[in-house]
């Protein structure tokens, strides 16, 4: 059977395919950066791409387990909380590389730049605050590699809250509702609150890092692995020939991000978030 065959037997299974992103940022930047890509990937699997709305991590995991959705923009610990909640029928198919052609990135601990805190161990009995509980950067990796430095993070700090968002975290930090904050950093140029500076979200210079973590696989794009091979293999080329085929469309993706393209990823490259969340999961049960 040609390639060409093979292509329309699944689109005759699936003329519509759902889109899930977890909320990073807030649901209209998402929309206008996912916009695009969603006309391109319309155009090249020559099926409708349907955006799917959630307010938090656990929706996206949901809306895959449910099979709701068929294609999934995750951070890792979002991706290995699913992996772990579907019994592995899930698989990652892209992470994106930086600006120097690595596939990862770093969880940091930010505070106000005029703050007297200069190591984690200051912030002893302070209001500190987590993104999402499925957000690797934002929560799995700090709490899992604090712990690994001796700090119980739900005894260390006098409050250990979830915001919700990466973003809420940086507002959180700069209003004064919170004395640290954990999110994403790739680089100087890339990173959370970098990007709600060029966004006006923030003025520039009112935060600064005290504390990073060892680096992190980059976010993946996953699929569940029932679908039909050809089917997540199509939407693997696609992603990939993304930056090439339509460069406008990718331009707006990465605006703000220093992102040099999507590479091949498998499961392996996941395990040791796996392990991460199960430790965490762990912890906090015990």
């Amino acid at each position: 059977m040609s390639q060409v065959a093979r292509a329309e037997q699944w689109q005759k299974q699936y003329p519509e395919i759902t889109l899930g992103v977890i909320t990073s940022e807030n649901e209209k930047d998402r929309l206008i950066r996912y916009e695009l890509v969603q006309k391109y990937l319309e155009e090249t699997l020559g099926v409708k791409i349907k955006w799917r709305t959630a307010t938090d991590y656990a929706g996206v995991i949901e809306g895959v387990k449910a099979g709701k959705i068929q294609v999934a923009r995750f951070g890792p610990a979002s991706y290995a909380k699913c992996y772990i909640v579907t019994n592995g029928k899930v698989e990652p198919l892209v992470g994106a590389l930086d600006k120097d052609g690595n596939l990862g990135y770093h969880s940091v601990i930010i505070v106000k730049t005029d703050s007297p805190y200069k190591t984690v161990q200051d912030l002893k009995g302070t209001k500190f605050a987590f993104a999402d509980p499925n957000s690797t950067s934002g929560h799995q990796a700090p709490r899992y590699f604090l712990d690994e430095e001796g700090i119980k993070v739900d005894e260390f700090f006098s409050s250990a809250t979830f915001s919700g968002s990466h973003e809420n975290s940086v507002m959180g930090l700069v209003s004064g509702t919170y004395d640290a904050v954990a999110t994403w950093w790739r680089s100087d140029s890339s990173n959370n609150p970098k990007r709600m500076e060029s966004k006006g979200m923030i003025e520039p210079g009112q935060w600064r890092i005290i504390w990073k973590s060892p680096l992190l696989p980059s976010s993946p794009w996953a699929v569940p692995t029932d679908l039909p091979e050809d089917m997540r293999k199509d939407i693997q080329k696609a992603l990939l020939e993304l930056p090439t085929k339509d460069p406008e469309a990718w331009a707006s993706f990465i605006k703000g991000e220093k992102i040099s393209g999507f590479a091949e990823v498998t499961h392996e490259d996941y395990e040791p978030i796996v392990r991460m969340i199960q430790a965490n999961l762990k912890n906090r049960k015990s």
